[in-house]
């Protein structure tokens, strides 16, 4: 994007498409914008810090981070059908359906905070938050809920959400010194951007409409009957949950 703001890739994730600003540089007498320049951020500050009035949190949030709260309602909705019947197609499908709608909403987050030229700090952590539930827990409930849950499967699954977890912490902590371009964005992303797991969504998609669930999942099981009994397909997750926390890996972004 070409925006004169300074990106706050709150984590940097949405394939870095849109990311809200952190900070609003201020602007002189002469720029059009207020001198405060803070997109917003003291008066929400003020409000998240007042004493009285029982809806200070709510005036506090700005457009965008209402955007965020769809992406988490949205795939919220894909949650609850992962715990209807496995056998009912129709379950799944709208289960898998709805994690498009979260990137949407991350997308349109950043969007909407650039043209209003508002900034906030609270949503920064909203969208981490936000990521990791649409990102991270759908995925892998959706798994689950497609037969991925052997007690192995649980804890690969369990370790797929906390490097999920850690990665958009690091970016949270690192996003300051991270190299920059002109407009203020950073140049790449250090591991693979969370957003990518909709491409393991994807492939379960396709799972479902072969009927390959439950005990007809793909590569079947190993070691059946024994306390290590596990899915092969879990270490895709396992997989990306490496890619998303390397250091090596450094990824241009568009």
């Amino acid at each position: 994007m070409t925006s004169g703001l300074p990106y706050a890739h709150r984590t940097g994730e949405s394939v870095d498409m849109s990311r809200r600003p952190s900070t609003m540089p201020n602007q002189s007498p002469n720029s059009g914008v207020a001198a405060s320049g803070d997109g917003g951020q003291e008066k929400q500050k003020m409000l998240l810090s007042s004493e009285t009035g029982h809806f200070s949190l709510v005036k506090a949030l700005h457009l965008a981070d209402l955007v965020t709260e769809l992406n988490v309602m949205s795939v919220l909705s894909s949650m609850r059908y992962c715990l209807g019947d496995p056998n009912e197609h129709g379950a799944l499908w709208a289960a898998l359906g709805f994690m498009p709608f979260g990137l949407f909403f991350d997308f349109m987050d950043g969007k909407i905070a650039r043209w209003r030229e508002k900034s906030s700090l609270m949503g920064q952590e909203l969208d981490s938050l936000a990521d990791l539930i649409s990102f991270g827990m759908a995925p892998a409930a959706c798994a689950f809920a497609l037969g991925v849950r052997t007690f192995i499967d649980h804890l690969l699954l369990a370790f797929f959400v906390l490097c999920g977890l850690t990665r958009l912490a690091r970016f949270n902590v690192t996003v300051a010194v991270l190299p920059k371009d002109k407009t203020g964005k950073s140049k790449y992303f250090e591991g693979t951007p969370i957003p990518t797991t909709l491409s393991i969504a994807s492939l379960m998609a396709y799972w479902v409409s072969q009927g390959w669930i439950l005990e007809d999942l793909p590569l079947g099981v190993v070691a059946k009957g024994t306390p290590l009994e596990f899915h092969p397909v879990v270490l895709l997750f396992v997989l990306h949950g490496c890619m998303m926390v390397s250091k090596s890996i450094k990824i241009p972004k568009p």
